[in-house]
């Protein structure tokens, strides 16, 4: 059992990786108007390989078809995941979309829950939705459903992951999926890119945030998680789209109600408290997503 000042040291950490997470985000919401959601997302890509690949690439050995399509479709659900985010954030703003993504592990938390108390938690994230994006001025409908997207592909992304570990252990599964979503993303961006607006300041950013939202969190992901329970480090991360608002409101210059920012809490307070009263065994699919945070 890990002693006091290891847990706090972790918490600590893995609070310091949401910050990390969502500035990266952040950044990306500076460049989304500039370059495309498509180049942001291709230099996340790439910059995820370049961190994972040299430690985590797979065997050639065990790269048969059994292991490897899981993997694969790891990699389509990741380009999508990130895409529909991104775009999301583009058209409402990174605040909001944060919150409407988090919808997905919450969701795949309470699949199969038969606990009162989650269909009340259930229910609350419901209405903070309805207060974040019904109740100010009009909403971007198509920002929405790319945010579900996104919601979803999260989802999926957490399933996908737990299929890939059996296969490829560690983030071997994870190094290819990155592969992919570049593969995927990149000759996309290289058509839709705007050159003449490429200075060495746009590319700065870019580097800045693969750096802050892949190369960081997963290199503290493993220091993170021998320090606290997944149950912990679940709660922490439930509360991502605050952390997200904060940044939108300080980078970004967004601007939020009161009964958004109600919307916004009362989200991450149902999805940390469906978290933090389940019982140990079994653990939840959000307390397995924090080992899978995209």
């Amino acid at each position: 059992m890990s002693s006091r000042r290891d847990r706090l040291v972790g918490a600590g950490t893995q609070v310091a990786t949401e910050v990390s997470i969502n500035f990266g985000s952040a950044l990306a919401g500076l460049l989304i108007p500039v370059v495309g959601a498509v180049v942001v997302v291709a230099a996340r890509q790439i910059v995820t390989a370049v961190a994972v690949l040299p430690f985590y690439r797979p065997r050639r050995a065990e790269l048969t078809w059994r292991r490897l399509w899981p993997a694969l479709a790891l990699g389509v659900v990741l380009a999508a995941m990130n895409l529909s985010f991104y775009e999301a954030v583009g058209r409402l703003g990174l605040g909001i979309a944060a919150t409407i993504e988090f919808l997905g592990p919450f969701a795949l938390a309470l699949l199969g829950s038969r606990r009162l108390l989650d269909a009340g938690c259930a229910v609350a994230a419901a209405g903070g939705v309805v207060l974040l994006t019904g109740t100010e001025g009009a909403i971007d409908p198509l920002g929405v459903v790319l945010a579900l997207v996104a919601a979803a592909s999260w989802a999926g992304y957490i399933v996908l992951t737990r299929r890939v570990a059996v296969g490829l252990p560690g983030l071997e599964g994870l190094s290819v999926a990155s592969v992919v979503a570049t593969v995927l993303t990149l000759p996309i961006a290289l058509v839709v890119v705007d050159y003449t607006r490429i200075d060495w300041r746009v590319v700065g950013l870019l580097l800045a945030l693969g750096v802050l939202s892949s190369a960081v969190p997963y290199s503290l992901d493993t220091f993170i998680l021998r320090r606290i329970t997944p149950r912990l480090y679940a709660v922490i991360t439930s509360f991502g789209p605050v952390v997200a608002t904060v940044f939108g409101v300080l980078v970004l210059g967004e601007r939020f109600s009161l009964l958004q920012l109600a919307g916004i809490v009362v989200v991450c307070l149902a999805a940390g408290i469906t978290i933090a009263t389940q019982r140990d065994h079994p653990r939840s699919e959000l307390e397995a997503a924090a080992e899978t945070v995209p």
